[in-house]
């Protein structure tokens, strides 16, 4: 993806892809603005694997590469609630 594409309207995950000795705290900060950089209607979940097959593959051991792998999998329904509906019935 170039700079500015639809999936990555600001960039970011592209320049942080540029950047050596990132961290994984840097990548998760920057994933942060990027999602919330998206268009409301931006379907996040298909912007993150069109960005995976873009960059991922040419680095998968890259930070950004495993915060967009915990991005996927966070789309998924939540295992647990939290709560009084969280806890065991008896």
């Amino acid at each position: 993806m170039k700079k500015g594409s639809e999936q990555d309207p600001k960039g970011l995950v592209h320049e942080s892809y540029r950047i050596d000795g990132i961290t994984l705290s840097e990548c998760r900060t920057i994933f942060l603005d990027w999602a919330l950089s998206l268009p409301l209607e931006q379907d996040t979940g298909a912007a993150i694997k069109t960005l995976l097959a873009q960059y991922g593959e040419d680095a998968p051991d890259h930070p950004m590469t495993q915060v967009l792998r915990e991005g996927q999998g966070g789309m998924t329904a939540p295992r647990r609630r939290g709560g009084w509906r969280g806890r065991p019935r008896n």
